[in-house]
């Protein structure tokens, strides 16, 4: 699962692998992993599940990371697997493989900023005042423009928030508080509150660019310093054919960050003072005037490019009815990890739980509609690269899908379960959103497990994995954890702090391999009631997410 700061903004992701780079060597221990994962007698859907997280997860796939050969080999064995569960080719050309032009992206070089103020320019000091950003449209920005200050740069009448409400940005750099502010919750506030999101909100009002503003409660979050120490780490993107990076439509540059003493330098003689703007983002429903600040800010900025390869898997399994068969229902799960790297002597982060055992549980849900006969409805099994990246391989796959856009009717994503205890209930990420809620239910009642709410609302989950890039396409989309009732809490605490995108997420741990076989009984039942259903999933009326993004709603 794709990581990043909680509610506050998407994280920047090392590459370490880059245009089929191989990464460095690292000592190999497949003897002590193998042996763990090799003595308990199992049923044989247990079995089937864990031979396949024995061969994804080895040292051998050194961390599957997106753009790396040993993804690649991954890839051709989750389509061999395909092929042998009789679903058919889903991609372009007869194959099973979707290409996925990539590109890897940083800033280079520490940039120039500058502060225009009564005729006198007052230049920004990198490290000390600002640190740049990268762009993935383009190698080189130069911006100039009036700054206007807009808060949290949050639209969201839900919560009675327009921060841009009487002020004109058409043409100006839009200068945002980092973050969003407490007092929201959950899904809404992690969406709300990540730069993409807020880039979209300045663009649609015609703003030229953003500049992001560190604040005394962002900076105990994540200390400008540590951004200054990571400036050379490299974001992904899917590739234009111009070789620049995909950004989303209508989508401006954010120039910069401003530490504390360059927010300071940039208020200088603004109506409102960066003091108490400082002081007041530490409310938990902070809102601020906006104002134009009597400054023009100068910006030119480079980034540095590498393009890199990678690819979807998709497999096709038909549907039977001839008048529901052109309708498809995307069953997916990431099959990349994060790699190799870290100082401790085992550097493969293997990801055997994330998402290894997510890929499996697709392959034997594949062979089980296989076994059970075509639902009425065609399937789309899909394995994406590039999760851990920003959820790329997905992003690619919904603007360019190999069925037509209009039939995909829902997504069901496999992300990471954690199956080392007996689970109890299960959660359901968005599943309250759509009508596929009753579906859900019924599935999970009938494996003998109750169903939670959300027990982590704040980590903004729903918008972590790939499902979410349905969502954006307006599809009624959901995924599924085994929940924290009984040993569940202890445990989900125990992998998210010792094994959750470490090396140790390996064979070692004491996965239960026939809790697998129940998590993947719990999504066949969800996807062949979907699959079979008379009618189509719709959004709940009203639904932010459904409203937002302009999917099918209920009446």
């Amino acid at each position: 699962m794709r990581r990043f700061a909680i509610a506050l903004c998407f994280a920047t992701l090392p590459v370490a692998a880059i245009a089929q780079q191989a990464a460095p060597a690292a000592p190999a221990t497949p003897a002590k992993a193998q042996t763990a994962a090799a003595t308990t007698p199992l049923s044989p859907e247990a079995a089937a599940i864990k031979s396949h997280v024995m061969f994804l997860a080895s040292d051998a796939m050194r961390g599957r990371e997106a753009g790396s050969p040993e993804y690649d080999i991954a890839a051709e064995y989750v389509a061999s697997q395909f092929f042998a569960a009789g679903l058919k080719p889903g991609a372009a050309k007869g194959g099973y493989l979707q290409e996925v032009p990539l590109v890897a992206y940083k800033p280079e070089g520490e940039g120039k900023l500058g502060i225009t103020r009564g005729g006198t320019t007052l230049p920004l000091t990198y490290g000390t005042d600002y640190v740049p950003s990268a762009n993935p449209r383009a190698k080189e920005t130069n911006l100039s423009a009036p700054v206007v200050f807009v808060g949290y740069g949050i639209v969201a009448p839900q919560y009675g928030r327009d921060d841009y409400r009487g002020v004109d940005v058409k043409g100006k750099i839009v200068a945002l508080v980092s973050g969003s502010p407490s007092k929201m919750t959950g899904e809404e506030r992690a969406w709300l509150g990540s730069p993409t999101t807020k880039a979209r909100f300045a663009a649609e009002r015609g703003a030229v660019g953003t500049i992001t503003l560190v604040t005394p409660r962002s900076d105990k979050q994540r200390p400008f310093a540590k951004m200054v120490e990571g400036i050379g780490h490299t974001r992904m993107t899917w590739a234009n054919p111009d070789g620049t990076g995909h950004v989303e439509e209508g989508g401006i540059p954010t120039l910069a960050t401003l530490s504390l003493t360059g927010a300071e330098k940039l208020f200088a003689g603004a109506r409102t003072s960066w003091a108490k703007v400082a002081k007041e983002s530490d409310k938990a429903d902070a809102r601020f005037t906006p104002e134009e600040l009597p400054a023009t800010l100068s910006a030119t900025t480079k980034t540095s490019f590498a393009p890199a390869r990678s690819s979807n898997v998709v497999g096709v399994l038909p549907g039977s009815d001839p008048a529901l068969a052109k309708e498809v229902v995307v069953l997916s799960a990431h099959l990349d990890h994060v790699g190799v790297s870290g100082k401790a002597d085992d550097k493969i982060h293997n990801g055997a739980l994330d998402n290894a055992i997510g890929i499996a549980s697709l392959i034997e849900e594949a062979k089980r509609f296989q076994k059970e006969g075509a639902p009425k409805r065609t399937v789309l099994f899909l394995a994406v690269t590039a999760e851990e990246k920003g959820l790329i391989g997905s992003d690619y796959f919904a603007n360019h899908p190999t069925v037509p856009a209009s039939s995909i009717i829902a997504n069901v994503n496999l992300d990471m379960p954690i199956l080392t205890y007996k689970f109890e209930d299960m959660v359901a990420f968005g599943g309250d959103r759509s009508t596929l809620g009753p579906i859900i239910s019924r599935a999970v009642a009938g494996a003998g497990v109750s169903l939670s709410p959300d027990p982590m609302p704040d980590e903004g989950i729903f918008v972590r994995s790939d499902h979410f890039r349905f969502v954006q396409k307006g599809v009624p989309s959901v995924f599924l954890w085994p929940g924290q009732k009984g040993p569940g809490k202890a445990a989900v605490e125990h992998f998210m702090s010792t094994n959750y995108h470490k090396p140790s997420d390996d064979l070692s741990q004491p996965i239960e391999w026939e809790q697998g076989v129940r998590f993947v009984d719990v999504n066949y039942r969800i996807a062949r009631d979907i699959a079979d259903a008379p009618t189509r999933p719709v959004w709940n009326k009203g639904d932010y997410f459904g409203t937002l993004f302009k999917g099918p709603m209920a009446p």
